[in-house]
Parts: structure tokens; C-alpha cells; sequence
């Protein structure tokens, strides 16, 4: 069975905001890493319109800082469902649309295809949070910045059973985050 990861940047009071994370190259390059492994990457509908609107653009005019372009390059191209119940259509190459999260469906695109076992992304709070309550979530990436907001959109906002996990191994970045990987127990 291919894995379903939650990977996710997020603050240290636990909060999901893209303005306030640290975008350097070594954070990039570890993602891209990441988006190798994988072969599919599913979103809700607000991080999908915020990807969208930003990493298409990147490819069409690179930066020209290496760890970044090949990230948009790669985001570019790997398969990407989107879960929305008010979008219409999807306009990013590679990219399926479907209403609402099926317990069946996740476990269906779980299974490996053609003999093949790429990892499977999820990176969207609240679509996290709904996989984790149907306990299809095979290992959290967790990536602290050393930030305290206070407030804004809380990673695990509607969770309403508890989840144990246990710490496989953590990463250092030189700008300070720290990715904590985990493993969901199974009750």
C-alpha cells in the first residue's frame, strides 16, 4: 500500500500561514525531496488557488535559484486532486477535481499502481484534519518554524479524537525549522 503522507509548515503555536514560514532553499530542497517520492499531491480548494495562482508562474520565469525553480517544476508536474464542493473546474495541468472525501476513494488511490508505490501528499489543514479522523494518514511531516503568531488557522482545528503518535526522527534546517516525523498508533 502507497503512503499517505500529511506534510505541512506550520508555526510553532501551531498555526498554518504561508506568509509567515521561512521559504529559503535548504526548506525548498527538502521538499523537493519530498514531491520525488510522491506521485500524487491532494489539496483543498484554498491551497490548491493559493499553489496555483504562484508556482506555475515561477516555472514560465525561474528565479533562478536552483532548489526553488526545480520545486516549481516539480509541484508543476505531479498528479494533484483537489477536494472542493464550490469550485467548477481546475485549470492546473495534472490536476482532477472531486466534491468531498471518501473514505473508500483515499483508500482506493492508496493502492499501488501498476506494481508502482509512490508516496501520496497531503498539505492542506483541513483536508489533514479529515483524513486524520478517518485514520488514513500513514506518517505526519511536521514542519516547525521558529515563529509564534497567536493566532490564525490552527493545523488541527477540528479533530475531535485523540490521535497518538510516535516520533520516528526529526531534521534540523539551518534557518532554524524542524520537521518532526511521525507515525500514527493504531488503537
Amino acid at each position: 500500500m502507497r503512503k499517505l503522507i500529511a506534510a505541512i509548515n506550520m508555526t510553532l503555536d501551531g498555526f498554518c500561514d504561508h506568509t509567515a514560514m521561512i521559504a529559503d532553499e535548504e526548506i525548498h530542497q527538502h521538499y523537493n525531496e519530498l514531491l520525488s517520492n510522491a506521485d500524487t499531491l491532494i489539496y483543498g480548494r484554498i491551497t490548491y488557488q493559493l499553489m496555483e495562482s504562484y508556482w506555475p508562474t515561477v516555472v514560465k520565469n525561474p528565479t533562478g535559484k536552483k532548489p526553488i525553480d526545480e520545486f516549481a517544476v516539480l509541484i508543476d508536474n505531479i498528479s494533484k486532486i483537489v477536494f472542493s464542493r464550490t469550485l467548477q473546474h481546475v485549470d492546473w495541468k495534472n490536476t482532477k477535481l472531486k466534491k468531498e472525501v471518501i473514505r473508500e476513494e483515499v483508500l482506493e488511490l492508496k493502492q499501488p499502481r501498476n506494481g508502482e508505490g509512490k508516496n501520496i501528499l497531503v498539505g492542506s489543514p483541513g483536508l489533514i484534519a479529515a483524513l486524520a479522523q478517518l485514520n488514513l494518514i500513514d506518517e505526519y511531516q511536521l514542519c516547525i518554524h521558529p515563529i509564534i503568531l497567536g493566532s490564525g488557522l490552527p493545523l488541527f482545528k477540528n479533530i475531535s479524537d485523540s490521535i497518538d503518535l510516535k516520533l520516528l526522527k526529526t531534521k534540523t534546517f539551518g534557518c532554524g525549522a524542524v520537521t518532526l516525523y511521525y507515525d500514527p498508533t493504531k488503537k
